[in-house]
């Protein structure tokens, strides 16, 4: 069980380099729109986040905040649609673009900080 549990990690971790490495290229280009990069790397983050937060359902166990959980799945869950949504624009707006970069970094400061 550990060893799914660490290649799950492993694939979120890969997730949130998708998301963020793949936010800062395109911001970079000054062309601010949604890349493949950005998409795929939210999906990833959510799916697992979803299945490294499973096991912590199924037995009481203090070591965990819910609370935070909860949060990064409703962080997760925005990125996604202000992904999904905005993926087929030419040109997304860059509060909107910004927005995704900064809630990215919120989601990792409460898995490290708080989690």
């Amino acid at each position: 069980m550990e060893v799914l549990r660490q290649i799950l990690l492993y694939l979120h971790l890969i997730g949130f380099a998708l998301l963020l490495g793949g936010s800062i290229a395109q911001y970079l280009t000054g062309k601010l729109r949604i890349n493949v990069a950005m998409l795929t790397g939210a999906v990833v983050q959510v799916v697992t986040g979803i299945l490294l937060a499973i096991p912590f359902g199924l037995e009481p166990d203090e070591k965990f905040n819910r609370v935070a959980l909860a949060v990064k799945l409703v962080v997760a869950l925005s990125i996604l649609a202000m992904t999904f949504f905005s993926r087929k624009r030419e040109k997304v707006n860059r509060g909107h673009f910004l927005a995704i970069i900064g809630l990215v970094l919120v989601n990792a400061a409460v898995a490290v900080f708080w989690l």
